[in-house]
């Protein structure tokens, strides 16, 4: 069996984190095994077929098999109740996991979850992770992803990193790298700064997907040449993310979600959840907000509505042309 310095456990194979993990197995060198775990079988099948020859697979159960095999475990999880599951179960989880390893054979190890996860979640761990009687070789990172399932499948994803230990980070950097792009991997400060500059960054795309959905309904309504439209706005004062790289106005952008009937991209609920994470983020440091309520009652009403549920976010376009101005 490899050592585990040639090991990397990847957790959590689901819409981000199957793409994440299939990079992430491409980038590491054959010498290193990618352990791989999912609640899911099929997940599972699928991640072995497709990874075949690009370096050893092997599937483990648990967190805390994970830990025990691997010096980094990296988890890309749904919610805070997944993550304190996989990180804080006493049977099967990782803080178990690796301080029964840890005792058996010292040697560092890292353990870093990637998902948008509730602050408080995260200091909990990390604070557990401290307190552990391993603590002085077990680091916890939380880096957390912009970029949505595209990014993840091209492996240009950012990540906001938080750590209480910076020594570890050229490390992690060089992992995450695999799956995003090196100049891209940012050392944000101390456990819980990863998380909350991606709150950040979340609270002004979800705004950011409104408003551009707005705007450019305005144009489709005043029957404007909406490509050319969009061509002015992103040379123009207006320019964003929305605009250039997920345009929600189909046919103006190939292979964006509108272009596939609003498939494929970051699910509106999604995008609800992490825009009122932000605004209770907003709300627990006493920063005044304005434009977080009205969205998230936009997000709200479409989302309840059967033609736009469960698709990508920027389906507000969709909602916003098939609605009568009130």
């Amino acid at each position: 069996m490899a050592s585990p310095d040639k090991m990397v456990a990847f957790i959590g194979l689901g819409v981000m984190g199957y793409p994440m993990a299939l990079n992430l197995r491409k980038g590491l060198d054959v010498s290193h095994t990618l352990l791989v775990c999912d609640v899911v079988p099929d997940a599972i099948s699928r991640f072995q077929q497709d990874s075949k020859g690009k370096g050893p697979v092997e599937v483990i159960k648990s967190g805390y098999e994970a830990v025990q095999k691997a010096n980094i475990v990296i988890t890309m999880l749904p919610d805070s109740n997944a993550v304190r599951k996989v990180y804080l179960d006493p049977s099967n989880g990782i803080l178990a996991g690796a301080e029964a390893a840890i005792r058996a054979s010292p040697q560092n190890k890292i353990i870093m979850e990637c998902g948008t996860i509730e602050t408080a979640t995260i200091l909990d761990v990390a604070k557990t992770t401290s307190e552990c009687s391993v603590a002085s070789l077990l680091t916890f990172v939380d880096a957390p992803v912009s970029g949505g399932p595209m990014g993840a499948q091209d492996g240009t994803l950012t990540f906001m990193v938080g750590t209480n230990n910076k020594d570890v980070f050229p490390t992690v950097k060089s992992i995450l790298g695999h799956m995003g792009k090196e100049d891209s991997v940012f050392l944000c400060g101390d456990v819980g700064a990863g998380t909350a500059f991606k709150v950040i960054n979340n609270y002004l795309s979800a705004i950011t997907s409104l408003a551009a959905s707005e705007a450019l309904n305005i144009g489709t309504k005043m029957g404007l040449d909406v490509k050319l439209l969009t061509d002015v706005i992103n040379v123009s004062g207006g320019q964003c993310w929305v605009t250039s790289k997920s345009n929600p106005v189909p046919g103006v952008q190939p292979n964006v979600p509108s272009s596939r009937g609003y498939e494929g991209g970051f699910r509106i609920e999604l995008c609800e959840k992490v825009l009122k994470m932000g605004s209770d983020l907003a709300e627990m440091v006493g920063a005044r907000t304005i434009l977080d309520k009205p969205t998230l009652e936009a997000f709200a009403e479409a989302k309840n509505d059967p033609r736009y549920k469960g698709k990508d976010a920027r389906v507000v376009y969709k909602w916003l042309n098939e609605s009568e101005r009130k």
